[in-house]
């Protein structure tokens, strides 16, 4: 009876926004520098990923000091991936520091915050203020195609999920190497543990990150899975994009096409550093048996990680009282394990 009560209450909250559109199908072959999409696009682009996932050091270095400017609580850099759009070639975090008092006595630290897909300007700033009661620098990052980074055609964040499947590839490759970026400026400051928290599609580029920045000392991940393609193909907040890719490839083929911008390949980088897995348990966008596959993956690799359960789903974890619950877990984690 629970279940089926927050079933009708995430397809009610999924359904306020009416603005998805279902783009065509594209391989999006020279957005990973693979040349025209005319010939055997699917092998060649699956061959690509094989390679990058074994390469992934490569994939995911960022190249330093792309030059900050901070005025009053924002600091923007160059994105380390150029696009054709302006506007997403110019990076934003949002500094939110501690009062004196929070902080004093202990080193300092810092936490980069990756939001949800199409989060607005103002997405996890409430979170980014409790971190910093507890002593903690928050550093929100604005993900690729989002708030001042969104071309103005756009109506909403597509460009980083959708059926242009090399675009894709190429949109969170960038939000990896600007979290990078994120924790370079932060370096620089001088902060000595430097943390990061993600959620949704945040949650998949704090993994990748964090996998690939060993300065990156804990990180909590809110709403976990496995695949990338996956959530894409099953989640009621991506059915659009589904339908854009249906008929073209197949879950499997997608599967593998975004095996390098999935935690899966990546889970024993972390391995040493405390992780926090945070699921819910009515979750229609993350699906339960995706976020429980990945844990039980942790522990058969022998992982070490903390787990927290969510008692509603996906959307309904930004409604009260679930967010202060998951909020709690988040902050309780990073405030003890930074």
């Amino acid at each position: 009876m629970i279940g089926r009560a927050f079933d009708r209450w995430e397809r009610s909250l999924a359904s306020v926004d009416t603005n998805r559109v279902a783009r065509p199908f594209e391989w999006g072959l020279d957005w990973v520098a693979l040349g025209p999409d005319d010939e055997a696009p699917l092998a060649r682009l699956t061959g690509w990923a094989d390679a990058t996932v074994r390469a992934s050091d490569a994939f995911f270095r960022e190249t330093a000091d792309p030059g900050f400017d901070r005025q009053g609580e924002s600091v923007r850099f160059a994105s380390a991936l150029q696009t054709p759009y302006p506007e997403n070639n110019t990076v934003t975090i949002r500094v939110f520091e501690p009062a004196p008092k929070d902080a004093a006595g202990k080193p300092r630290r810092a936490v980069v915050v990756l939001p949800q897909w199409n989060a607005d300007r103002e997405g996890h700033v409430g979170l980014c203020r409790l971190f910093a009661k507890f002593g903690l620098t928050a550093a929100r990052l604005s993900l690729p195609y989002h708030d001042e980074r969104r071309p103005p055609a756009l109506e909403r964040s597509e460009y980083i999920v959708s059926s242009n499947v090399g675009r894709t590839l190429h949109a969170n490759r960038q939000a990896v190497l600007d979290a990078r970026r994120a924790v370079d400026w932060l370096e620089a400051q001088g902060y000595e543990r430097i943390g990061i928290m993600g959620t949704s599609l945040g949650s998949c580029l704090a993994m990748l990150t964090m996998a690939h920045d060993p300065r990156i000392v804990a990180g909590a991940f809110n709403h976990v899975s496995p695949y990338f393609a996956d959530v894409v193909w099953r989640g009621i907040s991506t059915s659009h994009v589904r339908d854009g890719l249906e008929g073209h490839v197949t879950l499997d083929e997608i599967r593998a096409c975004w095996m390098p911008i999935s935690p899966w390949p990546f889970i024993d980088r972390i391995k040493g550093r405390p992780a926090l897995l945070v699921y819910a348990l009515w979750d229609l966008t993350f699906p339960v048996d995706l976020s429980r596959m990945f844990i039980a993956e942790f522990r058969r690799r022998g992982v070490p990680h903390e787990t927290a359960i969510l008692p509603c789903g996906h959307y309904t974890t930004g409604r009260a009282p679930f967010k202060f619950l998951d909020g709690y877990y988040l902050t309780r984690f990073l405030a003890t394990r930074l």
